[in-house]
């Protein structure tokens, strides 16, 4: 088991703590290189899909957009557990174990999972928003903030705190929770 991962195989580990970085976590905004980043820490939690459930809690740092970009995840106490990039037709990940490419992130990503996760739209949930590329529709719940967009409610009652919880409406269940550092 590796430390701070509670999933059951080191492959499940790395993919539940990519989803991890980016559906959730403490996040803060800033800009580097005119590269948007955000950066924080984030959990994420799958389960239904005919396994265990996994979890998996990290800091992490992702930079770029859906096309072109990397992510970062490490302990609470700074010690790296993987690391993502990107670029068309191409995605990277490296690991203490080694590195494994990938033709694009949206299979490393399901590799990983089991699960797709739209990180185009991901991104822009981080950011409080829904994504431009699919309709979206306001929360159906008086007094609640979010919308639902492919498949997923996004929560967005304490943003302005900086917390974004984006849960996927489908089995298997998918639940990121993310607090966003105001810059």
């Amino acid at each position: 088991m590796k430390a701070g991962w509670h999933f059951a195989s080191s492959r499940a580990s790395w993919g539940g703590a990519l989803a991890v970085c980016l559906l959730a976590g403490c996040a803060s905004v800033g800009e580097r290189s005119n590269t948007p980043i955000l950066s924080g820490r984030l959990s994420v939690h799958v389960e239904g899909s005919g396994e265990a459930a996994r979890n998996l809690s990290a800091h992490f740092e992702l930079a770029g957009d859906a096309q072109q970009g990397s992510l970062s995840l490490s302990t609470p106490l700074g010690t790296m557990m993987a690391q993502a990039r990107w670029a068309p037709q191409q995605a990277l990940l490296a690991t203490p174990q080694g590195q494994t490419s990938y033709p694009n992130m949206q299979t490393l990503m399901h590799d990983l999972l089991g699960v797709a996760i739209p990180l185009d739209a991901l991104i822009a949930w981080l950011h409080g928003r829904p994504w431009l590329g699919a309709t979206s529709r306001p929360t159906p719940a008086p007094g609640e903030a979010g919308f639902r967009q492919l498949g997923w409610q996004i929560m967005l009652a304490r943003f302005d705190q900086g917390w974004v919880t984006a849960r996927r409406l489908q089995t298997p269940v998918v639940l990121v929770r993310a607090q966003v550092d105001k810059p």
